[in-house]
């Protein structure tokens, strides 16, 4: 889904906050609505569903993080995290309460319409996509086949098991839990050196320069995003 004419839902108790996002997305081709507070948002949401929500944790009548739960509930409208808070436990609890996304203020616009580009890449993946093209790299899931610059790229099964969740939740942040419980099951939670171990591998196997990697990038303190576009 491109830019021009998708809709954004802008949930911020702070007036001005309200208003600069407005005028900054808007400018840059988006239809922007305003939600207060966390109730009015669950309503806007049900009745007219935008194609990305920007969400706030502090607000008056609920925090974000239930806002973001109850969503997740029944819909998969991706949900950009905009707050304050900063710490790795913050930003952890929204991803896990279904957030996609977390920018902490102050922020650049610039960042902001980034990430919102990128939600919008990702819902508008096909749902059944079977291959996926992601600059000279190519991952087939129905034959299991990983190339890079046309040539076969040999993977663990643990390592393709992890590329493939990361890819198809691409331009989504994932944090250690999530990504622990999808590729090792229960049990595996605080094994996170395993996880490092294995991007690691990835790393090396499909980036260009794996110690600045543009796919598969860490969100420090929180887990990892595959990046699929700018």
């Amino acid at each position: 889904m491109s830019a021009q004419g998708a809709h954004i839902l802008v949930v911020d108790d702070e007036r001005a906050i309200r208003h600069f996002l407005r005028v900054s997305l808007s400018a840059q081709g988006y239809v922007v609505a305003e939600a207060a507070t966390g109730h009015e948002a669950l309503e806007v949401v049900a009745v007219q569903p935008p194609d990305v929500l920007i969400l706030d944790l502090g607000l008056p009548d609920m925090e974000g993080i239930e806002v973001a739960r109850r969503l997740r509930e029944w819909t998969e409208l991706p949900i950009i995290i905009l707050s304050v808070r900063e710490k790795e436990q913050d930003k952890i609890a929204a991803l896990d309460a279904g957030a996609d996304d977390y920018l902490t203020k102050p922020f650049s616009v610039g960042e902001l319409s980034a990430r919102v580009r990128a939600a919008l890449r990702r819902t508008s993946s096909p749902p059944n996509q079977s291959v996926y093209t992601v600059g000279s790299l190519v991952l087939d899931l129905a034959r299991r086949v990983v190339t890079r610059e046309g040539a076969g790229v040999h993977l663990t099964p643990t390592e393709y098991d992890l590329l493939r969740v990361l890819i198809h939740h691409h331009d989504r942040v994932l944090t250690h839990t999530q990504l622990l419980e999808r590729v090792w099951g229960a049990g595996y939670e605080e094994e996170v050196h395993l996880l490092r171990v294995n991007i690691s591998n990835l790393r090396r196997k499909l980036e260009q320069e794996p110690t600045r990697p543009v796919y598969l990038l860490t969100e420090p303190g929180v887990g990892y995003r595959f990046k699929s576009g700018e």
